[in-house]
């Protein structure tokens, strides 16, 4: 198989400087506000997104190397296969949040509820629009759980800095 090159279109930029205590998801952000610096090459495609009050943003973790196939995540004590949980390291360190778009300006993206470090590489942003992007009478594994562990609270630890 090929590889496949991703280059960034912008950087997002957060109160978030390391790690440790960050938000582990949007919700758990709450009004921590950042933005988003497209690169200026990209701007034209901004046209129409500020009738949105939510985006989805795909990124790169930056800051982590290397990847395990099982991990103990946040809101476990146990180990699970990377791929039934959202812990940043991965094979492709790729992350999404949905965060609140606040306002644009020119190539600039005022975006609220943001859990991503300061500096994160954007691979892309996408409208969020609840009709296709929720879904109903679903499953969630082994999060059943921990279905009711208030996240608004919870912060990260260390457990996946390189």
């Amino acid at each position: 198989m090929d590889d496949i090159i991703i280059k960034p279109i912008g950087i997002i930029h957060t109160p978030h400087k390391e790690i440790k205590n960050m938000p582990i998801q949007p919700m758990a952000a709450g009004d921590a506000k950042g933005y988003i610096e497209l690169l200026p090459e990209y701007t034209d495609g901004l046209k129409d997104l500020e009738g949105f009050s939510h985006i989805t943003l795909l990124y790169h973790f930056h800051k982590v190397n290397g990847y395990e196939l099982q991990v103990v995540p946040f809101m476990d004590t146990e180990k699970r296969g990377i791929f039934s949980c959202k812990a940043p390291k991965r094979p492709n360190a790729i992350g999404t949040s949905t965060v609140k778009l606040l306002s644009i300006e020119k190539n600039i993206l005022h975006i609220e509820q943001v859990d991503m470090l300061d500096g994160t590489p954007l691979i892309d942003i996408k409208p969020f629009f609840p009709k296709y992007d929720n879904r109903e009478n679903v499953s969630i594994g082994w999060l059943e759980k921990s279905k009711d562990i208030p996240v608004q609270k919870m912060k990260a630890d260390e457990r996946f800095k390189n």
